[in-house]
């Protein structure tokens, strides 16, 4: 498949792309219809939706570039090849997003252009979901006038959603606040667990 111009490459870009076309009518299933929340979650089920496909590397790629000594008509094929199946990648994606946010990102050109411009848009949302997670647990009181047991179950709520967005957090580090927060006229009980030589685990502390 060489020859003398170097173009040893176009056959095989021609016969991948074919091969990729072809793949396409394997069927999968499609993840749920994205609403604006959990975009983590609903990118890498869309991620591996498009990978079942072999469709997942348009969403990275650039039209092909080729040399410029390619023949025109090899030039013409590796090209629509490639438009196809970006056409395709393209409106999967827009396909799993719902009817108000569909018709906001109908208008783009190409999957890579989709992908990045949900990425900027609903990553930075993710990253300020983190942070009002990471605050709620940092505030978190164990307040007199309720009971402890309610508590327990919410603080439970906000370490289960700390974990959910990734904000791994060792479970000397869950203790520690806590015996922290807890209320003033725990003030005995607190020094005591504070100085306590074996280390407590989280479920420790909470019995």
């Amino acid at each position: 498949m060489t020859n003398d111009n170097g173009n040893q490459a176009v056959p095989m870009m021609i016969a991948n792309a074919s091969t990729s076309r072809t793949l396409t009518l394997a069927p999968a299933e499609k993840p749920e219809k994205f609403f604006g929340l959990d975009f983590k979650w609903w990118q890498q089920k869309m991620f591996f939706y498009l990978t079942t496909l072999s469709l997942q590397k348009f969403i990275k790629e650039d039209v092909p570039v080729l040399p410029d000594e390619t023949p025109e008509n090899e030039r013409f094929l590796v090209i629509e090849v490639w438009k196809h199946s970006d056409f395709l990648c393209k409106n999967y994606v827009l396909s799993g997003l719902e009817d108000d946010l569909y018709n906001v990102y109908s208008g783009v050109e190409t999957s890579k252009e989709l992908w990045t411009a949900l990425e900027k848009k609903y990553k930075i949302e993710d990253v300020g979901l983190k942070k009002f997670v990471a605050a709620k647990f940092l505030d978190y009181k164990v307040v007199d006038n309720k009971s402890v047991i309610t508590q327990v179950q919410e603080l439970l709520v906000i370490i289960h959603d700390l974990l959910v967005e990734g904000l791994v957090i060792n479970e000397a580090f869950q203790v520690a606040p806590m015996i922290e927060k807890s209320p003033p006229f725990w003030k005995d009980f607190k020094n005591y667990l504070k100085y306590k030589r074996k280390e407590m685990s989280f479920e420790d502390l909470i019995v």
